[in-house]
C-alpha cells in the first residue's frame, strides 16, 4: 500500500486588516497521518515499497508525544508493515499506557523501545546498533526530516500557492521549512516560526536547501512543548472565531505570534500571508491531560 497524493483547500482567515491572511488545511490530509508528517513520509515509504524487502521493517524515534511516531505508526498500520519506535524516556516504560500518543501507536501495532534521554541524545549510535540487527529496515529519523522528506514537502506547493508573498510553517526539526524554501518561488519569502530553543537549526536547514530565502523566528513562547495560559486562550479563540483546530505546540504557536507580527505592522500593507497547518491535533488529548492534572484551562 502507497501514500496517494491529494489536493488540500486553502480558507481565508478573514482580518480587519489590509493583510490577507489564508491557511492551507494539511491537517485536513488524512485522520491520522496528519499535515507535513504525511508529506514528509511520501517519498520515504513510497521508494522503500517500490522494492520492498523480504521483510520490511520501520525504525523511527521520538518524544512520549510526538506526531511523529504516531504518523509513522498509522502508516506501518496501513501499510501492512511492522514499526518500531524508539521513544525518549526510559521512565515511561511502565506508565505509556497513560499517554495518549504511545496508546495509540501500541494499538497500530508499534512496538516501543524506551531509552534514557543521554541514549537518546546518541541517536547516530542507536542507528548504527538498529541498522546492524534490522539491515533491510527503513531507519526514518527523529521528525521524519531528511532529504526524502525536504523532496516530499513539495507536495505541500502547488500553483495556488505560488500567488503568495510569504510562506509560514512551524520549525521543530526544520524539513518543513527547508522543502518549501527550496520549492518555492524565487519571488516568495518564507518564514519558519521556530517552536524549539535550537541555535544550530539554521545552519541544519541550510544543509537541507540549497535556497537563502527563509528567516526564522522564534515562537516557541518559553521552550518547546511549553503551554501558557495565552496559547490556550488564543487557541480557544481562534477555533470559536474560524472553526479551525490548532494544537499547542507547532502550529498554534506560530499562529499566535503571526497575529502578533501583524499587529506590529511586520507585514506590508496588501501582502499575501500563507501559514501551513501541520497537523498534530492528535497531541490535543496529551495537552489536555496535562492541563487538567494542573487545575488549568482546556483546549477545545
Amino acid at each position: 500500500m502507497k501514500i496517494p497524493d491529494i489536493h488540500i483547500p486553502i480558507v481565508e482567515i478573514p482580518l480587519e486588516n489590509k493583510v490577507k491572511l489564508f491557511m492551507k488545511r494539511e491537517d485536513l490530509i488524512h485522520p491520522q497521518i496528519s499535515g507535513n508528517k504525511y508529506w514528509k513520509l511520501f517519498f520515504n515509504i513510497n521508494r522503500y515499497l517500490d522494492k520492498p524487502p523480504e521483510k520490511p521493517y520501520i525504525i523511527t524515534f521520538g518524544g512520549a508525544f510526538s506526531n511523529h511516531i504516531a504518523a509513522v505508526s498509522a502508516v506501518g498500520n496501513l501499510a501492512g508493515i511492522p514499526t518500531l519506535g524508539i521513544i525518549r524516556g526510559e521512565e515511561l516504560k511502565d506508565k505509556w499506557r497513560d499517554n495518549p500518543t504511545l496508546l495509540f501507536a501500541k494499538r497500530n501495532g508499534m512496538n516501543l523501545q524506551f531509552v534514557t534521554r543521554e541514549e537518546y541524545r546518541h541517536k547516530e549510535k542507536l542507528t548504527g546498533f538498529l541498522q546492524k540487527e534490522f539491515p533491510e529496515a527503513l531507519t526514518v529519523p527523529e521528525g521524519g526530516t531528511n532529504k526524502d522528506a525536504v523532496a516530499g514537502v513539495k507536495m505541500m506547493l502547488n500553483d495556488e500557492t505560488k500567488d503568495f508573498d510569504y510562506l509560514c510553517t512551524a520549525v521543530g526539526t526544520g524539513g518543513t521549512v527547508a522543502g518549501i524554501s527550496e520549492y518555492c518561488g524565487d519571488n516568495q519569502n518564507v518564514i519558519g516560526f521556530k517552536v524549539v530553543n535550537d541555535d544550530s537549526l539554521e545552519q541544519k536547514i541550510r544543509e537541507l536547501t540549497s535556497k537563502k530565502n527563509f528567516s526564522l523566528i522564534d515562537s516557541s513562547f518559553g521552550g518547546y512543548g511549553k503551554i501558557k495560559d495565552e496559547n490556550i486562550r488564543f487557541i480557544n479563540d481562534f477555533k470559536e472565531k474560524y472553526s479551525i483546530p490548532l494544537e499547542p505546540v507547532y502550529t498554534g504557536k506560530m499562529m499566535q505570534k503571526v497575529f502578533e507580527l501583524i499587529e506590529d505592522g511586520f507585514f506590508p500593507e496588501d501582502s499575501r500571508v500563507l501559514c501551513f497547518h501541520t497537523g498534530g491535533l492528535q497531541g490535543i488529548e496529551g495537552a489536555n491531560r496535562m492541563l487538567e492534572k494542573q487545575n488549568r484551562t482546556l483546549i477545545v
